[in-house]
C-alpha cells in the first residue's frame, strides 16, 4: 500500500521546468486581472479610510499584493501619498516595497529557480553572475533605474542566488528616493504647482540618471574585465 501510495506520489511531482512554466502563467493572469480591474483613486480611498487607525496597515498588505500582481510602484506610492501625506505616505511606501520584494524574491526562488538554473541562457547565466557578484550595488542600481519595474527584478532575483538581506537592504536604499518623490506626487496630486512636486519631479530625475549611470559604469567595467582577460589568455 505504501509502494503505491510512493509510485502515485513521485508520478504527481513537479519538475523545475514545470514550476518555472506554472509561475509564469501565474503572474501572467493577475497582471491581466490587475490591468483590467485597477482601482480608481477614489474607490482606493473609500475602501481605506473606513480603518481609521490600522488603513495604513491595511493599505500595506493590499500594495504588497497588488504589487506582487506588477501593478506599477508609482501608482501604489502616489496612492500611499494621497491617502495618508508625504511623510507616513512615504514610510508605508518603502516598507510595503521591501516586504513586496522580500516576497517576490521568495516566489521566484521556490517556484522557479531550480527550471531557471537548468534553461536558462548565456544572457540569465550573466545576470545571475552580475547580481551575485555585485549584490547589494547590483540591486540599489536596479531601483534606482527609471525603466526597470520593482516585481520582475525581484522576481529575476529570486531566479537568482541573490542573498535575501542583500534584495531587502538594496531595495530599502535604492528605492528610497523614488518611494518619497512618487509619494510626494500623489499627496500633492491636488497642487503639481507646489514646491513638493516641483522637488519630487527633479528627485525622480535625478534617481534615474544615477541609475542609468550605475549600470552604464557596470556594463563598460565588465566589458574591460572581459577584454583583459581575453588578452591574459593569449598571452598564457
Amino acid at each position: 500500500m505504501r509502494s503505491g501510495e510512493g509510485s502515485i506520489l513521485s508520478r504527481l511531482r513537479v519538475g523545475p521546468r514545470t514550476r518555472l512554466a506554472l509561475l509564469l502563467l501565474v503572474l501572467l493572469g493577475l497582471f491581466l486581472l490587475v490591468a483590467n480591474r485597477a482601482p480608481s483613486p477614489q474607490r482606493v480611498r473609500a475602501f481605506i479610510e473606513p480603518f481609521g487607525a490600522a488603513a495604513p496597515l491595511v493599505f500595506l498588505l493590499a500594495a504588497t499584493a497588488l504589487h506582487a500582481s506588477f501593478v506599477p510602484g508609482p501608482l501604489l506610492a502616489g496612492a500611499s501619498g494621497l491617502l495618508f501625506g508625504p511623510i507616513l505616505g512615504t514610510a508605508v511606501t518603502l516598507t510595503g516595497t521591501v516586504i513586496s520584494s522580500l516576497v517576490e524574491l521568495t516566489v521566484g526562488r521556490r517556484a522557479g529557480r531550480a527550471g531557471m538554473d537548468r534553461i536558462g541562457g548565456p544572457r540569465y547565466q550573466a545576470l545571475a553572475t552580475w547580481l551575485e557578484r555585485h549584490g547589494f550595488a547590483a540591486v540599489v542600481i536596479l531601483r534606482l533605474a527609471p525603466v526597470l519595474p520593482d516585481a520582475p527584478v525581484s522576481y529575476a532575483a529570486g531566479l537568482s542566488h541573490v542573498r535575501t538581506w542583500q534584495i531587502a537592504a538594496g531595495t530599502a536604499v535604492g528605492a528610497a528616493p523614488r518611494a518619497f518623490a512618487y509619494t510626494a506626487l500623489g499627496g500633492s496630486i491636488g497642487n503639481l504647482n507646489s514646491p513638493l512636486a516641483y522637488l519630487a519631479v527633479g528627485i525622480i530625475v535625478v534617481a534615474g540618471l544615477a541609475g542609468v549611470l550605475g549600470i552604464r559604469w557596470h556594463v563598460r567595467h565588465s566589458r574591460d574585465a572581459a577584454a583583459a582577460m581575453q588578452e591574459l589568455e593569449r598571452e598564457g
